[in-house]
């Protein structure tokens, strides 16, 4: 079978989730052609439990050693793309995405408008309420700096794994340097906006149950700023200055040694006044304020063409 003449395939990135990943493959539905689950070197016997489910439409890959999520997913993302597959769906196997939402993601691909759909948990039912405080707080700054690294800056929660993707889009992205830990879905992102790709948000609700969660907070809080930065200066490099030099990095680029200079400037003035118990001269103050002034609204204008040039 097929959804609306588009052939489907659903991978499972899997670490030791032998207790979930039964029932999430019982309850995919008939539609999905193909389930490709892969074992990320699991101890709990993941891949004995998936096989076992005796259905025909399950592929299982073992991975000797842990790859993280995004190594599991671009090994199934291959497999897929090797039997045909039109439409490429992401679900966890700890039993958190429900198929229910799958025609939402599925839709915005088989009407052809676009070629990335991702779950938003916050169009629907109230996540404050449904989602742990931890996770809110942390999904909201997450969202404005993957918004800024991404360019894509219609969309909310990245860190909703419940994606698909067509196998079209997949043959164009260097999937050998997509992050290989959870930036996975961010850094997918970024591939897509450099390609000019249209993304749509879909709703779906938040769900959480008994599962542990494998993410460390303090890790993530440490390393994701760190990567959305990184992904932010090569996105800028690669198309507003690579391709052809735009004033988006002509404007983000002085406005950020502007406002960097201002921000030096006015420490090292602050620190030298209260060293000497004398004030700085107003002229001299204003050698950092000027520049701080400018910076910010070159940066901000820089940050409004970026908005302007979202695929839409």
């Amino acid at each position: 079978m097929s959804y609306k003449d588009r052939t489907v395939a659903v991978v499972i990135p899997a670490h030791n989730e032998a207790a979930f990943i039964g029932s999430v493959i019982r309850t995919l539905p008939s539609y999905v052609d193909t389930i490709i689950v892969v074992d990320d070197a699991s101890t709990d016997g993941t891949a004995e439990v998936a096989r076992r489910t005796e259905d025909r439409r399950v592929h299982v890959i073992i991975l000797d050693r842990n790859s993280g999520v995004g190594g599991a997913m671009v090994a199934g993302y291959r497999l897929a793309m090797e039997v045909g597959s039109d439409i490429v769906v992401k679900m966890d196997g700890d039993g958190q995405m429900s198929p229910d939402d799958l025609p939402g993601l599925l839709d915005a691909m088989a009407e052809g408008q676009f070629v990335y759909a991702k779950g938003n948990r916050f169009l629907m039912g109230s996540p404050r309420e449904d989602m742990p405080r931890s996770r809110f707080v942390g999904n909201m700054v997450l969202t404005f700096l993957t918004k800024l690294a991404s360019g894509y800056w219609h969309i909310f929660d990245p860190q909703n794994g419940y994606t698909a993707i067509s196998s079209a889009a997949l043959e164009l992205l260097d999937l050998e340097m997509v992050h290989k830990g959870y930036f996975f879905e961010n850094d997918i992102l970024v591939q897509l906006n450099l390609h000019g790709f249209r993304v749509k948000d879909v709703p779906m609700r938040a769900c959480y149950g008994n599962e542990a969660s494998g993410i460390n907070p303090v890790q993530i809080s440490v390393s994701f700023p760190r990567l959305l930065l990184q992904r932010f200066l090569y996105r800028v490099y690669r198309k507003y200055m690579l391709r052809d030099f735009s004033p988006v990095a002509l404007f983000l680029l002085t406005g950020c040694a502007l406002f960097l200079w201002g921000v030096l400037f006015g420490v090292f003035l602050w620190v030298r006044g209260k060293m000497a118990g004398v004030a700085a001269p107003t002229g001299t103050i204003m050698l950092a304020i000027v520049p701080l002034f400018i910076g910010f609204q070159l940066l901000l204008q820089g940050i409004v063409l970026d908005i302007q040039e979202t695929p839409k």
